[in-house]
């Protein structure tokens, strides 16, 4: 057992009959009355966001979690199929496990994180960004940079995001996997 003193984020905890990862916090003193703990959980079952409020002091029961290094597949109607880059051993993640499935192609490593006591997978966390290529997007028109106007475009992975209008087909890109904005051409 922890109390609100040990609350950092990426914290794993079992609240409400269900596991929650700490995505944020923050220390609260007010100049009246007794401190507190704000925080945002995301529930590693469901993934929805629980925003919380703790008294300080209040004890909390903490998981024991691992994280492990995993090269994803391939992805067939099973789910996305993930190998143990030390063991070799498979694992099958459905998609609501996976922080943005939209982006992963073959081959590229993602960090698994395991309940240690029953070892069953939580949650899937991809590299922060990756660097991949526009197969389709509209020109844009010659003139037209003043402003910071965005364009959908499609990836080599598939999936769509919005990018400024200088970007065109075939450039090298740079997309952050966590909230899926573009974040620089890459040369």
């Amino acid at each position: 057992m922890a109390n609100t003193s040990d609350i950092k984020n990426g914290l794993c905890i079992k609240f409400k009959h269900d596991l929650f990862k700490i995505v944020e916090f923050q220390h609260v003193k007010p100049g009246k009355g007794p401190a507190f703990v704000r925080t945002k959980l995301r529930s590693l079952t469901t993934g929805k966001i629980l925003d919380n409020t703790f008294s300080a002091g209040h004890k909390i029961d903490t998981v024991r979690v691992e994280t492990r290094s995993y090269q994803f597949l391939y992805k067939d109607d099973q789910g996305f199929h993930f190998m143990n880059n030390e063991t070799y051993e498979q694992v099958t993640l459905q998609p609501e496990f996976i922080d943005n499935p939209q982006f992963l192609t073959d081959g590229d490593n993602a960090t698994i994180v395991f309940n240690a006591e029953d070892e069953t997978p939580l949650t899937c966390e991809l590299k922060p960004t990756i660097d991949t290529v526009v197969t389709y997007t509209e020109p844009g028109i010659k003139g037209d940079t003043a402003t910071n106007t965005l364009k959908p475009a499609t990836i080599a992975t598939g999936a769509e995001i919005r990018v400024p209008l200088f970007i065109n087909i075939d450039d090298k890109i740079r997309v952050d996997t966590r909230t899926g904005e573009y974040k620089e051409r890459i040369k």
